[in-house]
């Protein structure tokens, strides 16, 4: 009798030991990888499905040409996603199949009903061929290898439900997508550093011991208690608020406000909230989210010193901007660029992680599988927002909606901690709209208006209706003042005070032009100088503003949004010391002289928009106590009044309620242009940035070179024509190069501007 030999199928080429990856082991890896990250999820056994699915197609005959370079663009997700849509009416899991190399698509009926192969045969949305038109072939095959399929208990979208509660519906579809393309990454990736011997596997990162956490915390703190030269009123202040956040670590999980002082001890009062309130209720991680990279950097330092004993990456900066543009996929991902490209995203795999609201906030908007891929890792987390009043209105709606699901959905807690507090408690009834939930945060610091009254420790002059100063005028304020920070609205300004500034003594400049490690020195250098009593003047863009560490007795400000004049304010007489001798620091609000016009001012229209708050304000009631919380509420209202919160981008309301992702996707954006990473040359980090150029140029970059890369480089604006000419890209370890990562060419890095491009290229962030 003649013996029929078993067809073997395989998932990926040979590694570079030759190794082969068998499919049916792929298909069962991924399904339990992702079934482990969905944790108390309802739709857990879901997305289990749409692992053993997710590669259905590439148990076609010609993907398995494909493979051997026979074939090519092919896809070879689409019958899975059919399969899990016609045969078990699990949507999400058709849409994460379907989107886990071309991103999520649209989850409406029409959308859904042309994922029929024989729709994609007559007429594919990317122009590929189906790796095999018949999903029921695929599946035998399938079953032939020993892969079972069962239709899960509960499923994260019913379309029967209408369009109410789109974003919680989108979010539920996006974290189920992030555990499968994580899982789908991983497996992948682990084939791929694979020997001889099979795959090797990422080590999982350390988990979070909140307890251990707590006592390395509490440590630190008593010894800061011992040297800290602060004025009692300040040491008093920031011991209510530790008390504070340590009482309410033990509430139950849910939304929080933390209102508190600038100065006050916030960033390590957020931690002890964050730390017992994982204790309290077994969470997994706690994720940190800032508007400014100078905010990460500091917070980052800070956190490493309460951590020092603690395992590596314990506390993982995750920097970069890039990552968050369009994606779109024409081939058939296959191709090792492409595949190493994804695999380095970031997931977020860390005990305690610090990021930027444009990574965190985007991510939960985007249909992108590289940006959606940590989304799994904020479930059972506390998230943090530090200087909550940088959420730009216009997005505040959704975001609110999203953050308020993930809170109730995913055993999360979200809290919005500032000294100005934004009213988003007023746009409630407009969140319950997409978000049952809404938004009702419980405040975190009850005692936070007797703290701001204890804490005043400056005295605000504001500008005279029509009143401004010229560059030359305020240069010479700036000479006049032993110590002294000026912060300004663009970086144009910054360059045109610098001019008139040339040759001053002890002048130091700050903005995101500068890498990680360059405005980390330069802020070491102004610190030793203020702390010594020698001279020192900062200019700076608003980069200084939040969570940064500085104690000047006198701070200009050029006229701006209310919040950011207080968190300018809340850099002069930090520590309270002018107190003690019946003083109070100065902060000088005024009006640069610009000659192109006032909407000139200001870095974008918004930003605009809410600093005429603050002019109407002044016109209304005069000079303002930058210390009454309720001033806070009143320029929040006006605000939103403005602008109407909940009517604006039109564009994205409409994706939402149609289910659109790509298109939520493109009108979701803090920031409107796409961001590349570039590796700059900053002298006092030579050996360093030549290290890696050499490692990028000869072995090409992997996810441990960007993290160590992260401090050396600069966010820059991705051109309309691309990349500028002065930069390359970095190459990427099996062929091919980056489209995020870049390294400078040429002589454009300045020891005191940072990245300073040929004249007339605007790249910059502002």
């Amino acid at each position: 009798m003649q013996t029929i030999e078993k067809i073997v199928y395989f998932a990926h080429s040979g590694n570079n030991h030759g190794q082969r990856h068998l499919l049916v082991e792929h298909l069962n890896s991924v399904g339990n990888i992702a079934h482990s990250f969905a944790g108390l999820a309802n739709w857990a056994s879901e997305v289990k499905l749409a692992g053993l699915l997710h590669d259905l197609g590439k148990y076609g005959d010609r993907f398995q040409a494909r493979l051997q370079g026979k074939d090519q663009g092919l896809d070879h997700w689409s019958q899975g996603a059919w399969v899990a849509l016609a045969e078990h009416s699990a949507i999400a899991a058709a849409l994460a199949i379907q989107g886990h190399h071309v991103g999520l698509q649209r989850a409406n009926t029409d959308a859904l009903r042309r994922m029929n192969p024989q729709s994609l045969t007559k007429n594919h949305p990317f122009g590929l061929a189906l790796s095999d038109a018949d999903p029921m072939r695929l599946k035998q095959r399938a079953e032939a290898d020993g892969l079972l399929f069962h239709t899960p208990a509960q499923t994260a979208l019913h379309l029967q439900n209408g369009m109410a509660q789109a974003v919680a519906n989108m979010l539920d579809v996006r974290l189920l997508f992030s555990c499968l393309v994580d899982a789908d990454f991983l497996d992948t990736e682990s084939h791929f550093e694979g020997d001889a011997q099979g795959k090797c596997p990422r080590p999982e990162g350390p988990k979070l011991d909140a307890s251990a956490a707590l006592a390395a915390l509490d440590a630190h703190m008593t010894k800061l208690r011992g040297a800290t030269g602060a004025q009692a009123q300040v040491r008093q202040a920031r011991e209510t608020l530790w008390r504070a956040a340590e009482h309410a670590g033990q509430r139950q999980h849910g939304l929080f406000t933390l209102t508190a002082p600038t100065g006050s001890g916030k960033t390590l009062a957020m931690l002890k909230f964050a730390l017992e309130h994982a204790a309290r209720h077994n969470l997994k991680r706690v994720v940190l989210a800032v508007p400014f990279l100078s905010v990460i950097e500091q917070t980052a330092r800070e956190y490493r010193k309460v951590f020092k004993s603690f395992p590596n990456n314990f506390v993982l900066e995750h920097h970069s901007l890039a990552g968050l543009g369009v994606e779109t996929e024409r081939h058939d991902a296959e191709g090792a660029s492409e595949r190493q490209r994804r695999l380095l995203a970031e997931n977020w795999d860390a005990p305690i992680v610090l990021t930027t609201n444009v990574q965190l906030l985007e991510s939960l908007f985007s249909n992108r599988p590289s940006s959606c891929r940590k989304l799994h890792n904020l479930m059972e987390s506390v998230i943090l927002f530090d200087e909550a009043q940088s959420l730009p209105t216009g997005l505040a709606v959704p975001t609110l909606a999203a953050l308020s699901h993930l809170s109730s959905a995913y055993h999360s807690s979200v809290v919005f901690a500032t000294a100005t507090q934004p009213a988003f408690d007023t746009l409630h009834i407009a969140v319950t709209k997409h978000a049952v939930q809404g938004w009702q945060p419980d405040e975190a610091v009850p005692e936070h208006a007797e703290m701001f009254s204890v804490l005043k420790r400056v005295e605000v002059s504001w500008p005279k209706n029509g009143e401004k100063r010229g560059w030359v005028e305020l240069a010479a304020d700036v000479r006049c003042a032993d110590q002294v920070l000026c912060v300004v609205n663009l970086k144009r300004h910054v360059l045109a005070l610098l001019k008139e500034l040339t040759g001053t003594e002890g002048l130091f400049h700050l903005s995101t032009n500068m890498c990680a490690e360059h405005r980390r020195d330069v802020l070491e250098k102004v610190r030793a100088r203020l702390t010594a009593g020698k001279t020192c003047r900062l200019i700076s863009t608003q980069c200084v503003e939040a969570g940064v560490d500085l104690d000047f007795p006198l701070v200009y400000r050029a006229l701006a949004p209310l919040d950011a004049i207080a968190q300018a304010a809340g850099r002069c007489n930090r520590e309270g010391k002018l107190n003690e001798q019946g003083l109070l620091g100065e902060v000088v609000v005024f009006e640069p002289n610009d000659e192109k016009g006032l909407r000139w001012c200001y870095p974008t229209h918004a930003y605009y928009q809410a600093a005429e708050v603050t002019r109407t304000m002044l016109t209304l009631h005069g000079d303002l106590n930058i210390n009454d919380p309720a001033l806070y509420r009143e320029y929040y209202r006006r605000l939103y009044d403005l602008n109407n919160p909940a009517s604006q981008n039109q564009a994205l309301n409409e994706a939402i309620t149609a289910l659109d992702f790509p298109e939520v996707a493109k009108h979701y954006r803090l920031i409107d242009q796409n961001t590349i990473q570039v590796l700059v040359p900053w002298a006092d980090r030579w050996d360093e940035f030549d290290t890696l150029r050499s490692e990028a140029e000869r072995e090409g970059i992997s996810a441990k070179w960007m993290r160590r890369a992260q401090s050396l480089a600069v966010s820059i604006y991705q051109t309309k024509d691309g990349p500028p000419a002065w930069v390359i890209p970095a190459k990427l370890r099996r062929g091919g190069t980056s489209d995020e990562w870049f390294i400078l060419e040429g002589d454009y890095y300045d020891d005191t501007l940072g990245l300073n491009p040929p004249k007339g290229e605007q790249v910059f962030i502002a």
